[in-house]
């Protein structure tokens, strides 16, 4: 969960909000379980539109698995379909995509949502050169070495059926050039189809792809530090679009500052003070001044009276003793410059851990009275001493 729901469901939410969606399809290479399949029963109910889960037999990258999946989006007869990477948090401009689209494009044509980054991040991401006028895409480099564009790619498009007629065509060269390899047994790497590097370069400076460049919140979230990050953009969010989802100060009731997100099932004690960029899940306990600031702490866990939680992530089931501290070191992006990113800091630099937000996994037991700084614990793990910077195996 960031912000209190499932990461996929501020995708859902922002999908299901555009007039004539006729249907959500969610796709992976996972093998679908319990919790997923009641996830998609109570969306489904809450938005009122079919959802499904369609799961690849290996992963097939970001195209592969459109493309491997087209009988099923195109059964509907869609005019144009969303492709959103999971993995992105964002205010989903998908009904100004629309509009853009409607008026640039045509049955033929393609929409990237893009957005600015500084010149040293944007090497990080995939780079966007367009039309100032037209807005339309002329190049498009996946990650490249040298400074390409500011414009970056959000990993949320807008397609036509059209589409898949370019993907066919990556995958016919793919097995011819398997043909020639022969020595592989690669039927299976044929399938293995990504967007950016094999579709939307080919496609740039055709006059069939545009970008539609957005001013609102757009981060990736492949760490756990970001996922405190897109958690503080969506409750920031949320006072605007969810004011309900919001915790406030009343008699009897904790110490809130700033955004806060408290499950109603969760018990917390009224001397506890929470916020700024707080998340609080389900059945969780939170004790006499217990302080606790920009974390999120994950169903069934325990805060003991007096412990103090920091630019962590407390796993689910997890419990920390009387007067302990759990602290982390935010990776935030550069509050000085209006287009940094967060970076996706590697684990280790120089042989060393490197500082960043503190997570316990599940069910994990920190004693009473002890320090675990910028740390990571693994699940079932119980703890008898203080740590910093370390991995808990």
């Amino acid at each position: 969960p960031v912000a209190g729901v499932p990461m996929v469901q501020h995708h859902i939410e922002a999908c299901a909000k555009v007039p004539g969606m006729k249907e959500i399809l969610l796709m992976g290479f996972y093998q679908p379980h319990e919790a997923l399949s009641r996830f998609l029963v109570s969306a489904q109910q809450e938005f009122k539109i079919p959802i499904r889960y369609l799961q690849e037999y290996a992963a097939l990258g970001t195209g592969g698995g459109i493309y491997h999946f087209r009988d099923q989006i195109l059964s509907g007869g869609a005019e144009a379909f969303f492709v959103l990477n999971a993995d992105v948090c964002s205010e989903f401009p998908l009904q100004e995509m629309l509009e853009f689209w409607q008026q640039h494009g045509n049955a033929q044509s393609f929409v990237i949502l893009g957005t600015t980054a500084n010149r040293t991040q944007a090497l990080n991401y995939g780079c966007i050169v367009a039309n100032t006028d037209t807005q339309e895409v002329q190049h498009y480099v996946e990650k490249p070495s040298t400074f390409v564009s500011e414009i970056i790619n959000c990993g949320i498009y807008l397609f036509t059926p059209a589409i898949f007629q370019h993907i066919g065509e990556v995958f016919q060269r793919n097995q011819q050039e398997l043909v020639l390899e022969e020595s592989s047994n690669g039927w299976q790497r044929a399938e293995v189809i990504r967007l950016e590097q094999d579709v939307f370069t080919a496609l740039a400076g055709s006059g069939k792809l545009y970008v539609y460049k957005t001013d609102g919140f757009w981060s990736q979230i492949k760490s756990a530090g970001s996922a405190i990050y897109a958690s503080r953009l969506y409750l920031n969010q949320y006072s605007k679009s969810h004011p309900e989802r919001l915790a406030r100060n009343k008699p009897g009731g904790p110490i809130i500052r700033g955004n806060v997100y408290i499950h109603p099932t969760a018990s917390i004690d009224s001397t506890a003070v929470l916020g700024p960029n707080v998340s609080i899940g389900e059945g969780v306990t939170v004790g006499a001044g217990v302080r606790v600031r920009e974390s999120i702490v994950l169903h069934g866990a325990s805060l003991h009276d007096h412990t103090c939680v920091l630019n962590t992530i407390v796993g689910w089931d997890s419990t920390i003793g009387r007067w302990a501290r759990v602290e982390g070191t935010p990776s935030d992006p550069n509050p000085n410059d209006p287009y940094a990113k967060i970076d996706s800091e590697t684990l280790f630099r120089d042989g060393r851990l490197t500082p960043s937000i503190t997570i316990l996994g599940c069910s994990v037991t920190i004693p009473a009275e002890v320090v675990i700084l910028n740390s990571i614990v693994l699940p079932h793990k119980e703890l008898s001493r203080s740590y910093k910077n370390q991995i808990i195996l």
